[in-house]
This record gives structure tokens, sequence and C-alpha cells, in this order.
């Protein structure tokens, strides 16, 4: 216990001295190579032996190479593993600041996962392949909003306008505005938008309630139809099977579908409805690690990509864009 507590005054700046003098084998040499005068050096290796009460170099004088003592060369091999360690660590926490190493956690929510998600995390992955990334799925809010705040995900996107953080305790940015659109069989309305009274007769498929869904109903309702379901999934898949059935239509968010599928048709509505907003947050206040600002800014730029008309779906000259 005794050299615990001298250790704890020993500098790197001291080992690194021995190491310099004990290799090149005088101290003008080991000033050389460190940039340093030779009398620092000197300094430098004498508070080295002040500070563990023991001589580490024999000094034959004059153009002789000094040696190692018994207990300057124990203390050089343990010294060399704990500057390596040292530079081991320089080199992880240059790399964690650049975002190429730690690990990011993100919360999403089932249409981002499958329409946004792939983007982004392809290209995140090329420019920062040895970062963990790890995903929480959940399509209750709440939840998504309580593992963000616990901590349990650094970053999480999330469903709606974020309030500001002296209310919601997060800093968000607004990714994009995701219009609802009309899922219905191919040719089953002609092609180009479709007026509420167009299907207001039609069955009705939906999503159990939840912040979307409710959204989506009163923009319904506020442009003047009363929607009633005849079934309600949480799955997008399911939804998008269902209409393909020819059990009803359906009014989705545009990345709640799949425009490539031709079992099914989408049309803009007419008139437009208010889209959800989709924004990512982190809690306020708290420091991003540099791979979550990476993944912010390139997600930032895939939706901005994403809502360009052009990457939209391409129904007719008064397309729906974000």
């Amino acid at each position: 216990m005794m050299f615990m507590s001298v250790l704890r005054d020993l500098e790197l700046r001291h080992l690194v001295a021995l190491d310099a003098v004990a290799t090149e084998g005088t101290f003008a040499r080991a000033a050389e190579r460190l940039g340093y005068t030779q009398s620092a050096v000197s300094q430098q290796i004498a508070a080295l032996e002040r500070s563990v009460g023991e001589k580490v170099f024999d000094r034959p004088g004059g153009p002789r190479a000094v040696e190692l003592t018994p207990f300057g060369a124990e203390l050089l091999r343990g010294g060399r593993d704990l500057l390596a360690r040292v530079a081991a660590l320089a080199d992880d926490l240059d790399r964690f600041r650049a975002g190429h190493a730690g690990r990011l956690t993100i919360g999403t929510f089932q249409s981002v996962s499958s329409a946004v998600l792939p983007m982004v995390l392809g290209r995140f992955r090329a420019a920062h392949p040895d970062v963990e990334v790890q995903l929480f799925e959940t399509d209750v809010d709440e939840e998504l909003e309580e593992h963000l705040e616990r901590g349990q995900t650094e970053v999480s996107f999330l469903v709606g306008e974020v309030a500001e953080p002296a209310i919601s305790g997060f800093e968000s940015r607004l990714l994009l505005t995701d219009p609802f659109v009309l899922i219905a069989r191919p040719g089953q309305f002609p092609s180009g938008p479709v007026s509420l009274d167009d299907f207001a007769d039609e069955p009705l498929i939906g999503q159990h309630p939840n912040s979307c869904q409710l959204l989506n109903e009163a923009g319904l309702r506020s442009a003047g139809l009363d929607p009633s379901y005849v079934f309600r999934s949480n799955d997008n898949g399911t939804v998008a099977a269902m209409v393909r059935a020819g059990m009803g239509v359906a009014v989705m968010p545009l990345l709640c579908t799949e425009p490539e599928d031709p079992r099914t048709e989408l049309h803009p509505l007419d008139p437009p409805i208010p889209g959800r907003q989709v924004s990512i947050a982190w809690r306020a206040g708290r420091t991003l690690s540099p791979a979550a600002d990476a993944f912010v800014e390139l997600t930032t730029t895939v939706c901005a990509e994403l809502s360009e008309p052009e990457k939209r779906f391409d129904l007719a000259a008064a397309t729906v864009s974000a």
C-alpha cells in the first residue's frame, strides 16, 4: 500500500522520459527524441526518482550510456505497459470523438423502421462500421418517451410536434411531415386525388387508436367524413393485405405504405388532411455522443431527400409531398 500512495504522484511524462532515456541510452539523445532540452529531461527523471524514492538510472558520467537500476528496469516494464494502454485509450477516444466507435441506442416505430431507418442505417454503417447500434421499436408513444427520458435510448423518433424542452424535457428536430393517403385496389378509383365523398361509403380499415390514428380520424372528421372501421390492426402490412383482399380501403401516412406494391394503389386525398409530423429527439441539456450527432445529421439529410417530390410516390401532378 505504501507504493500505491507514492504512485499517485507519478506523472505520465515521467514515464515517457524514463522510456526515452532507457531506449536512447543518454539524456541528450532522449531530449532530442522528445523535443525537450536535456535539462528538462534530467529534471523529469529527478522528479521521478524523488517520487518513487529510488534511483532508476546508474550514471557512469562522461559519454558512456546510463544504465537502468534493477528498480528502474522493473518500473520501466510496468511503465511501458501503462503507456501502451494510454496510447490505446487515446486511439479509442480519437475514434469515439470522430464518431467511429461507441454504442448508439435508437428508439423507433414501425413505419420509420421500414421506410426510413434502412436508408439511414445503410449509410451510417458504411461511415461508422464499428459503432454498435441497438434499436428499440414500439408504436406506443409513451414508451418511446419513457425510454428516452430514462436514458435507455440516446435518440428516438417521435410522432407529432415535440413541445419546448422546458415542457417536454426533450430537444428535437422536425424531420418531415408525412401526408395521409388513400390505399385502394388498383383501378378501384381513377388515378390521382380522390375526394372523401368518393370513398365515404367504402368500408374502412384502420389501426387501433394511437397518436397517428387519432390524428388521421380527426383530420377525416374535420373534412366531413365520420370514419367507421370494419377492421383494425397496428401492423401496416396487415392493413394493406386487407385492402388487397377487398375488405375495404385505408387512409394511412405515406411512410406506412408500400408505393411499389402493384397490388395496391395510392391516392392523395382531396382535400388533404393535415399530415403527421415525424421528429427525432434527445434529452434536453444532454450532450450527444459523436455517433448520435452523426446519426441525427444523416437522418435529417435522408428525410430531406424523402420529402422531395421526385422521391415520393408518382401519382399525378397533384402528388402530395411533405
